[in-house]
């Protein structure tokens, strides 16, 4: 990619699409387009045909999903997955019609059977069941994936697709009701600081063991991806559909817990409430792929933790 390429950035707004577009930005790019909705409803195909005519990007980076939690995977199935596939079919589509260099599609961790092997080799997609609470999603993600894959078989697009494992930073969502474990525990920690509370409540036995990686280091694998790895090369000489981004580290949700604590400076005692459910017992990416492109995450844990943290903090005017 040129400095001057026309570079799109579809949900530019969510937590992955700002950091990409930071990166960018650091890097001296200095022609990204972005679009809001409702000013360009991805869901329309017609309004995203006019905006790839009238826009003409070089290159996209498809970042834009209906996204929520459990009980919002669960309960408004078929918008999730109608708004998906409607979403990821028109602009690769469009990225064809248009003539787009390279595409690259973001996946979800959810894409993979709920019960695969550890770590999660990207061979694994489509060799079991999927989880059925987010099945719809998954079954949206899993598409957009086979039709970068089938739109370079047939037409020799250079769409391409990563997978990332658990992400949290900057711009992530802290609402109780529908945040992910590592944002939640980071305001619950909080609140029961300010509030002096002798305790915080962790949701199961705290045994299950996850991966998380900070949106800074997701959006830094992107753009080396999108510089780095073509269609061919995945398709072709790597043999997969798809790059999982992580770490290749996990830890429990106990040690996630504890370190949020020390972070946080909350003096007060967990308490692990085991009639909650925990959830898969691990979930964790094979990265190798990943590293033999020539790519590492570089942000530790507690460095990413204490920079979402302090994130939190200035972006809520929180003073302590």
């Amino acid at each position: 990619m040129e400095k001057n390429s026309k570079i799109y950035i579809a949900g530019h707004k969510g937590m992955v699409g700002s950091a990409i577009m930071r990166n960018l930005e650091n890097r001296g790019f200095t022609n990204i387009l972005t679009r809001n909705y409702p000013e360009l409803d991805l869901v329309d195909q017609n309004a995203v045909q006019s905006f790839f005519e009238s826009e003409k990007p070089d290159y996209v980076i498809d970042a834009a999903a209906k996204v929520g939690g459990i009980l919002a995977n669960n309960t408004f199935r078929a918008d999730f997955i109608y708004e998906n596939i409607s979403i990821q079919n028109n602009l690769i589509h469009a990225s064809h019609t248009h003539g787009v260099k390279k595409l690259l599609f973001l996946g979800s961790s959810c894409i993979y059977p709920k019960l695969s092997p550890q770590p999660i080799k990207e061979e694994y997609l489509l060799t079991g069941p999927l989880e059925y609470t987010n099945e719809p999603y998954a079954i949206a993600k899993i598409s957009g994936i086979k039709m970068c894959e089938s739109y370079f078989r047939q037409y020799d697009d250079n769409f391409i697709s990563v997978m990332p494992t658990n992400l949290y930073g900057i711009n992530d969502n802290f609402e109780l009701k529908n945040s992910h474990v590592l944002p939640a525990l980071l305001r619950k920690f909080h609140d029961a600081k300010l509030s002096g509370s002798s305790n915080v409540e962790v949701w199961g036995s705290g045994n299950p063991m996850r991966e998380f990686l900070h949106v800074d280091d997701m959006a830094d694998a992107c753009i080396h991806i999108m510089e780095n790895v073509h269609a061919e090369e995945l398709y072709d000489n790597f043999k997969v559909t798809h790059i999982n981004i992580g770490t290749g580290e996990d830890v429990s949700i106990k040690e996630l817990a504890l370190m949020i604590k020390d972070i946080v400076q909350f003096q007060g005692d967990l308490v692990f409430d085991s009639t909650k459910p925990d959830g898969t017992p691990r979930k964790l990416l094979d990265v190798s792929l990943l590293h033999e492109t020539g790519w590492k995450h570089q942000i530790s844990l507690p460095a990413g933790i204490r920079k979402t943290y302090d994130w939190f903090l200035n972006s809520n005017d929180i003073r302590i």
